[in-house]
């Protein structure tokens, strides 16, 4: 079953376009000198905002460990240029008439870096070892409950992991059993979560696989080298092996975790880098640069409120209250003003249109939660009065960068300034700590983000089911469950039900107050006019460097 064209037409609005030559200013310095190339032959180079949280795609979880996950594995499928399913490890596939069995044909010459086959039997590992209870994985339960035949009961630890529904028929064809209907499963298969493992090595390895680069396998376009967990520099060095290395161009991608907005400018007007996000305070500066280019995303960012750590939080007014008072217009203009847009629901504008009009999903579902002064003093007073109190406290978790930094204080400012009696303290981690502590629910408020996993509505919807395993919360409505389940199982194959019920389910989202939309993302940038076939995606892992290359400047 391919995927409907109407679910890709809106990728074309998110790739990274091929950029203009440059002007021949001689203070703008393309990364690497000639001599530099010829020793090291084609070579990019690239920033992080942060060191990779976790090369095991069982317990990846964030933007940073699935591109590079992306980058050196290689699923069933995998994203083109086009933003459409290309062949991986599949050649090719088909599918029962019910919808139900996806039975994939395995290339035969597709490696691990260590020359081991890659086989079907790496794929029925992978996917048992994401469901499994022991392995931890918060993604695995939430891609695949509801899709893979048996994947929700064994993630609860009712039935054993060789129930899954995936098996080998022999080495080099993987048969799938869904749980239902599932149209958006082709696009799943490229995501990291689904990508294969070696169990011999991963079982040798033990505690340590997955820790540093001798720990790992790759069987993608690049390996990763000169990495541990705790690295503030890595490369992607070509893997020779690759089934299709004769299409990757660039030998090594090099990547530096710079923080700071200066830092990272004066890497790359020196020409030590060839790409750098611009700061708000930085754009009208470099706006007017044929090096600027601004890409738009589909990334929601939204705070959270834990319902089970703050009485406050826990009363659905407070947090109506708090999701009202601040400007997120005058944030995105004048704290982010890279393009970004205010957000009032949870789908991202131009993700996905209706099914039978066309029509933008968040055009249809319209603004859920906008900032409203008035409104917000008068949920404040209720939810005050409910608590018999006059003051409140609030401890804000945020990731630590500049940007971050900038926002998030922002945010407090305007709660603290709009919403009398209330306190916010700003707490800043590194990331990967944030993860941690948002996963065993170790916080109050936070800023967080999702970017999409598939391009369908579910991958939004489904995070703040009563049992996800990305809803770290303690929010819970079985009428909001039940709107969402159905959209996997009733109305699986029922394109407008699904959608009705999933404007229902972002309603009913919002009159509870269950999180507060802030803003949808777009990302300005400095780029090297020599920087060619570098692709942004609108789900999955943010950037594809498959077809990486150098070109002229």
């Amino acid at each position: 079953m391919k995927t409907k064209k109407w679910l890709l037409l809106l990728a074309f609005g998110l790739v990274l376009s091929v950029l203009a030559a440059c002007s021949g200013d001689e203070s703008k310095k393309s990364s690497g000198t000639k001599t530099d190339e010829k020793a090291e032959g084609k070579v990019l180079n690239f920033l992080n905002p942060e060191s990779i949280p976790s090369m095991d795609p069982s317990l990846a979880t964030d933007e940073s460990s699935f591109v590079n996950l992306a980058a050196t594995m290689e699923g069933l499928y995998r994203l083109d240029e086009k933003t459409q399913s290309s062949p991986g490890v599949a050649s090719s596939h088909k599918v029962s008439e019910d919808g139900l069995t996806w039975t994939f044909t395995l290339r035969e010459d597709a490696k691990w870096s260590n020359g081991d086959p890659v086989t079907a039997h790496d794929f029925v590992y992978a996917w048992q070892r994401a469901v499994d209870p022991a392995t931890g994985s918060e993604y695995g339960p939430y891609m695949m409950s509801g899709v893979i035949k048996n994947a929700s009961a064994i993630s609860k630890g009712e039935l054993a992991v060789d129930q899954l529904g995936v098996k080998a028929d022999g080495d080099f064809t993987l048969v799938v059993e869904l749980e239902n209907a599932t149209p958006y499963f082709e696009t799943l298969t490229t995501f990291g979560t689904f990508f294969p493992l070696n169990k011999k090595f991963v079982e040798e390895k033990g505690d340590s696989f997955a820790t540093n680069s001798e720990n790992l396998l790759s069987n993608g376009p690049y390996t990763i080298s000169n990495w541990s967990s705790t690295s503030d520099s890595w490369e992607l060095v070509k893997n020779e092996d690759y089934w299709d290395a004769k299409t990757v161009k660039m030998d090594k991608l090099t990547f530096k975790v710079v923080k700071d907005p200066q830092t990272a400018l004066d890497l790359y007007e020196e020409g030590t880098v060839d790409r750098m996000d611009l700061t708000s305070d930085l754009v009208d500066q470099y706006s007017t640069s044929d090096d600027y280019v601004v890409s738009a995303e589909t990334f929601s960012y939204f705070l959270k409120f834990n319902q089970t750590t703050s009485d406050a939080l826990a009363n659905k007014n407070i947090r109506a209250a708090i999701s009202r008072a601040f400007d997120k217009d005058a944030l995105v203009g004048e704290i982010l003003n890279n393009g970004s847009i205010a957000s009032n629901g949870l789908i991202p504008t131009d993700f996905t249109p209706m099914p039978e009009t066309g029509e933008d999903f968040r055009k249809v579902s319209g603004d859920l939660v906008q900032y409203d002064l008035k409104a917000a003093k008068e949920f404040w007073a209720k939810g005050l009065e409910e608590l018999g109190t006059n003051s409140v406290e609030l401890e804000f978790l945020a990731d630590d960068d500049k940007t971050t930094k900038n926002l998030v204080e922002y945010v407090a400012n305007q709660l603290s300034t709009n919403l009398e009696g209330l306190k916010v303290t700003i707490k800043q981690v590194p990331k990967e700590q944030r993860l941690d502590l948002d996963s065993n629910m170790d916080y109050q408020m936070q800023l967080s983000r999702w970017g999409p996993d598939f391009l369908d509505p579910f991958t939004f919807m489904n995070l703040w089911t009563t049992d996800s395993g990305n809803n770290w919360t303690g929010y819970s409505n079985p009428e909001y469950d039940k709107l969402v389940s159905d959209t996997a199982s009733t109305f699986a194959t029922d394109a407008k039900a699904r959608y009705e019920n999933f404007l229902k389910a972002e309603k009913v989202l919002f009159e509870d107050a269950a999180i507060a939309p802030v803003y949808q993302s777009s990302r300005a940038q400095l780029v090297s006019p020599k920087v060619k076939g570098v692709f942004v995606n609108p789900f999955g892992a943010t950037y594809e460097y498959k077809w990486a290359d150098v070109g002229n400047e």
